[in-house]
């Protein structure tokens, strides 16, 4: 019964945050002024307001409620216009200081107005600071920040308003604020001891630093916001520029390696048309085949890519890994490559990102053989340990004989995205990948991953 109890309460206690943050600033700026009117405006709290002159006062009048009442109810606007908020709240402020009416607690709304103007003011940081306005005020009473999506939204927000406010220097115009208000905080200095006021000099630096340290308060928790607002972009932008490579380099491994047999396909079917145009038909259903496989690489791609979900797993096609290498040698050997395949030590269920690296390195291998050494004798070794999987991929330094030759117009250049992608690819699994010349001048690829995929 107590657990049903507490379950129902948090539950609610969600749903009305939720409803809460789903409220505009404005709504819910008004919504805070007005449930605590009652306290601001009641007699108990009077003795507590602020009071700079120590005046006479002066029994209450129909101008000094309403001047009393001008100290608070203006704050149901100050995100949306911090500026008009405070110029409104410190006016009634003097004419009620200099008038002598009795002390409110209302009048703590100066230093809330003033605080509004520092986190909420116009003038524009360069930068992340351009996050401030509007977009601050979303952040500052617990907004539900709704994740990347709600970070774009706010940082377009951002740049157009920059873009608006970059008239005059931040700098300059905050600097031009403080001493404007400076100079009128002197006029009402003034004229409080042309009144009478027993304050001296001291009293009044004192509470200008109190008033100064209102809206500097502000100004700093609107430039923490401004940098953890940038700090989440930059945070945002890197995880996209990762997801933006990764993309590439999984289109890399899965296009440039069939179309690469496609186009030796051709070029070999175009060299021995005249020859053997039987071995022409062979020719053309390997590049139909090798279509087909690209097709179906592409559609696991996507699927995997699918942010949505909404494909079904039974739909895609099962990603590819060291127990379909056969099925790879195989097609690269019906493009005309003369390649064999060795598996040594037993076969133990891996991580599928292990296994997917592993067969990414032999396709990205036999893909550069089949762009720069066609014809050459090429094995495929792959060492299963306890601890790691080693593929080793090797090609000898000269064609093998009857083997079809390279074509004499330029070769298929890549993307910039074969071996050095795979060495990040492997990289990420603690592994090491090594390319190039072996000792007997032909050309070697050998890559170790830990089979623990680096836990």
């Amino acid at each position: 019964m107590f657990e049903a109890t507490v379950s129902t309460a948090l539950r609610g206690v969600r749903i009305g945050r939720e409803r809460w943050a789903a409220l505009g600033v404005g709504t819910r700026d008004g919504v805070l002024a007005v449930l605590l009117a009652p306290v601001v405006f009641a007699p108990l709290t009077a003795p507590v307001g602020a009071e700079f002159g120590d005046l006479p006062t002066r029994p209450y009048d129909l101008p000094g409620l309403l001047l009393t009442a001008v100290l608070w109810l203006p704050l149901t606007v100050r995100r949306r216009w911090p500026g008009a908020c405070l110029a409104v709240i410190a006016t009634a402020f003097a004419i009620r200081e200099l008038a002598g009416y009795p002390a409110t607690f209302a009048s703590v709304g100066l230093y809330v107005a003033l605080y509004g103007v520092g986190a909420h003011g116009a003038w524009r940081d360069r930068g992340a600071g351009t996050a401030g306005a509007h977009g601050d005020g979303d952040h500052g009473d617990g907004d539900d920040g709704k994740g990347i999506r709600g970070g774009d939204v706010r940082g377009e927000d951002a740049r157009s308003e920059g873009a608006r406010g970059q008239g005059a220097p931040p700098v300059v115009g905050v600097g031009v604020g403080v001493v404007v208000a400076s100079v009128l905080y002197v006029l009402f200095a003034i004229g409080l001891h042309g009144r009478g006021s027993p304050q001296g000099i001291s009293d009044f630096v004192l509470i200008y630093a109190v008033l100064a340290c209102c809206w500097a308060g502000g100004r700093a928790v609107r430039s923490w916001r401004a940098a953890e607002e940038g700090r989440r972009r930059a945070g945002v932008e890197a995880a996209m520029a990762r997801e933006r490579a990764r993309i590439a380099r999984e289109l890399h491994d899965v296009v440039t390696h069939h179309v690469t047999a496609m186009v030796v396909q051709a070029d070999a079917a175009q060299f021995v048309l005249a020859d053997a145009p039987d071995r022409v038909a062979t020719g053309l259903e390997a590049i139909s085949d090798s279509g087909r496989r690209a097709l179906t690489d592409l559609q696991h791609l996507l699927g995997v890519l699918n942010a949505s979900g909404a494909g079904r797993e039974g739909d895609r096609a099962p990603a590819p890994s060291p127990g379909t290498l056969g099925e790879l040698v195989a097609h690269t050997r019906a493009a005309g490559q003369p390649v064999r395949l060795t598996e040594h030590g037993e076969r133990r269920p891996m991580p599928s990102a292990v296994e997917l690296a592993a067969y990414r390195v032999v396709q990205e291998a036999l893909t550069n053989v089949l762009k720069h050494a066609p014809g050459h004798p090429t094995h495929v070794q792959v060492r299963y340990g306890h601890e790691e999987i080693e593929v080793e991929v090797t090609t000898e330094p000269a064609p093998a004989r009857g083997a079809v030759p390279a074509p004499t117009r330029a070769p298929v250049r890549g993307g910039g995205h074969g071996l050095v992608g795979l060495r990040e690819r492997v990289g990420v699994f603690g592994g090491e990948l090594r390319a190039g010349a072996a000792a007997d001048g032909g050309f070697a690829v050998l890559a170790r991953i830990p089979a623990g995929g680096g836990a």
